[in-house]
C-alpha cells in the first residue's frame, strides 16, 4: 500500500538533497525512508529501485542546471553568453554537488521518463544556440560542445575535489579560461579535408 501524501516526486527530492549534503554513491533507498520518515518498502510504490532513482536525480538536476543556464544566459551573445553559460554550470555544480554527480553518471534511465524531460534537450538546444552565434555549423559544433563540457566538468571536479594546488586563485584561472575558449571559438580551426561527419 502506498502511503498518502508520498510521490515519485517527494522520493526523488528527498534523494536530491541527500546526494547534495552526502554524496550520490552514498545515497541508499533505506537513507531516503529514513528522511521521509517512511519504511524502506513504502518507496517501490514510487520508484522501482535505486537506480530508477538515481536516473530521476539525474532528470532534475538536468532541468534545473538547464533553467540556471537558460536564465543566465537569456539575450546575452557570444563572450557574453559564454561566461554566463559557464559560470551557471560552475554555481550549479558547487551548490548541488550530489545532483550534478547524478547528471554525470551514466544510469538506467526509464525510457519513458525520459522521452517526457525537457532539461537535457533544452540543454543540447542552448549549448548549440550559444554556440551557433560564434558561427559554427556541424560537425564543428559537435566539437565545440565536446570541447565546453570536459573544460567546464574538469573544472569543477578537480575544484571540488581540491585538485588545484598553486598559489593562484582557481576564480582567477576560470576566467583566463573562459577568455581563452572565447578567443578559440572565434578562431576555430576549419575541419580538415575529408573530416568525417
Amino acid at each position: 500500500m502506498v502511503r498518502a501524501g508520498l510521490t515519485a516526486e517527494r522520493v526523488t527530492v528527498a534523494g536530491a538533497e541527500l546526494a547534495d549534503e552526502i554524496g550520490l554513491d552514498q545515497v541508499t533507498m533505506a537513507r531516503v525512508a529514513r528522511r521521509l520518515g517512511v519504511k524502506d518498502a513504502s518507496l517501490y510504490g514510487h520508484v522501482r529501485n535505486l537506480e530508477d532513482l538515481r536516473g530521476r536525480i539525474a532528470l532534475l538536476a538536468a532541468d534545473e542546471k538547464t533553467t540556471a543556464i537558460a536564465e543566465a544566459t537569456a539575450g546575452l551573445a557570444r563572450k557574453d553568453a559564454l561566461v554566463a553559460y559557464a559560470n551557471a554550470w560552475r554555481r550549479y555544480a558547487r551548490e548541488h554537488p550530489g545532483r550534478y554527480t547524478a547528471t554525470q553518471v551514466p544510469s538506467r534511465i526509464d525510457p519513458e521518463l525520459a522521452a517526457k524531460a525537457t532539461g537535457p534537450r533544452r540543454a543540447v538546444e542552448l549549448t548549440y544556440g550559444m554556440l551557433r552565434g560564434y558561427g559554427l555549423a556541424e560537425p564543428d559544433l559537435t566539437d565545440a560542445v565536446r570541447l565546453l563540457r570536459s573544460t567546464f566538468h574538469g573544472y569543477v571536479s578537480l575544484e571540488a575535489a581540491d585538485g588545484f594546488g598553486a598559489d593562484r586563485s582557481p576564480q582567477h584561472s576560470w576566467e583566463r579560461a573562459l577568455d581563452a575558449l572565447h578567443v578559440l571559438l572565434e578562431n576555430w580551426p576549419p575541419a580538415p579535408e575529408g573530416d568525417p561527419r
